[in-house]
């Protein structure tokens, strides 16, 4: 039996009318023991056959639950560690074995310290773990560079291209896709299930971040997406790094939108146009509706600066 769980993620406060006593106001010993109650940010939907996404604040995170374990895919935010932990008891009480990161970003990564401590051994691409531990220039940063990460996030375990998992009785692939949305990524195919976490190189119904700094570019993450059609079927579960489930056709759709994109603005530089020429001549006035984390102008401009390598 194998559980997947696709994660994307109040404090209840009690107040009491009316004079107490001191013995009424003091809690019981088991009282004062207690944990808080976890908040409910993250949601479980399940597909099937012991395959769950968990959805909220950050990435969509999957889990997979069986006899041999739980295996996680990303874990967003380190704020919501405990409650991710908290939700996957609602599912099963096996330990988690595996994390796998998808990349470096701390809303797929945040909670991997938190994740350790459960007894989980942390996997991803050689490249998350230089990325996190080593600074490197980022125009989204304010000084200019991306300072290294704590090493309790780090990934303990790493490979290079292509990895094998066979758990709970299941055929998991890890597939590195170079310079896609960033240098490190992975996506995750169960195959016996017919379902494929795509990280952040598939952005349902939004204009995607290409991490251009981090090695991103726009046609590697066309190839990525390109690449996980020619795995699937018009049955398969697609989970986006960010947006609700898809299938084979929201992918499709996604293809040729970022084809659009990208041959939108090669027309304006092979036409000698500037960035800021290109940005003023709005390319990408009619999808406006896709405006959400990145915006009309940061879409141009990675597909200028992918372009550009």
């Amino acid at each position: 039996m194998l559980k997947s769980v696709l994660l994307s993620v109040s404090v209840l406060a009690l107040i009491a009318c009316g004079a107490q006593s001191s013995a009424d106001a003091a809690p019981a010993p088991e009282q004062s023991k207690a944990a808080a109650p976890v908040e409910k940010n993250i949601t479980i939907k399940d597909l099937g056959n012991d395959f769950y996404m968990l959805l909220g604040p950050g990435g969509n995170i999957g889990v997979s639950v069986g006899e041999d374990g739980v295996y996680v895919i990303d874990d967003k935010f380190a704020r919501f560690g405990e409650e991710i932990i908290a939700r996957i008891g609602e599912i099963t009480d096996q330990p988690i074995k595996y994390v796998l990161n998808t990349h470096h970003h701390g809303d797929h990564t945040g909670a991997n310290a938190v994740m350790k401590t459960t007894g989980a051994t942390v996997m991803a691409h050689d490249n998350i773990r230089v990325r996190m531990s080593e600074p490197y220039k980022s125009s989204r940063s304010e000084t200019g560079m991306s300072q290294p990460t704590d090493p309790s996030l780090w990934p303990t375990l790493t490979f290079s291209d292509t990895t094998t998992l066979h758990f709970n009785g299941h055929t998991v692939k890890q597939i590195h896709v170079p310079s896609s949305h960033t240098d490190g990524d992975s996506i995750v195919h169960f195959v016996e299930a017919n379902i494929v976490h795509m990280g952040d190189n598939f952005f349902l119904g939004m204009f995607p971040f290409v991490d251009v700094d981090s090695g991103g570019n726009l046609n590697g993450m066309i190839a990525a997406q390109e690449k996980v059609l020619s795995m699937i079927n018009a049955d398969t579960q697609v989970i986006p790094g960010h947006g609700p489930l898809a299938g084979r056709a929201e992918l499709e759709s996604s293809i040729a939108t970022l084809k659009t994109i990208r041959d939108r603005v090669q027309k304006h530089m092979t036409d000698g146009k500037t960035l800021d020429e290109i940005i003023a001549a709005k390319p990408l006035a009619d999808m406006s509706d896709m405006n959400g984390f990145i915006k009309e102008d940061g879409m141009v401009t990675a597909a200028y600066r992918s372009l550009q390598n």
